[in-house]
């Protein structure tokens, strides 16, 4: 069904969740490739490229982080990839997802409705205009566990 699947994290709580996910449709998907992305939004990390920058602190433990899940996702058998982006996060992930030929974008949602969408805006609503990639949006509430997934038989 699905060969490559684009999975955006926050390095936050709910990246559980869509991880949790995505290991099981992997699995279902005769262990579909997995390409991780976080795409840091601070100031320095839109102005790297443009001002020959150094990797910001938040920018060096963004990096570990999505290296330790790429990581783990191989100790369990996953072909997975690891990408550290920059910019407008709706865009990079597009733009990755076409990049790194993925056939589904899979990505935790928060819930937010309204006026909270207008202030703090959705990476997710306004990808699902600007990718012709389909996306999976799972909504996630942190302070919940996320299922335990079972072991691969």
């Amino acid at each position: 069904m699905y060969e490559r699947i684009l999975v955006p994290v926050e390095h936050t709580p709910y990246d559980e969740v869509i991880l949790a996910h995505v290991r099981k449709l992997a699995r279902t998907c005769n262990n579909a490739s997995i390409v991780l992305i976080h795409v840091a939004d601070g100031w320095a990390a839109r102005s790297i490229n443009e001002l020959d920058l150094r990797e910001s602190e938040e920018m060096k433990s963004d990096r570990e982080y999505i290296e330790a899940i790429a990581d783990s996702f191989e100790k369990e058998g996953f072909d997975v990839d690891a990408i550290l982006a920059g910019g407008d996060p709706a865009k990079e992930i597009a733009d990755c997802a076409k990049r790194e030929n993925c056939d589904l974008i899979a990505m935790a949602t928060h819930g937010h409705r309204g006026l909270s969408d207008v202030i703090r805006g959705s990476v997710a609503s306004e990808l699902r205009h600007i990718t012709m990639v389909p996306v999976l949006m799972v909504r996630a509430n942190p302070g919940l566990s996320p299922p335990t997934p079972r072991p691969a038989t």
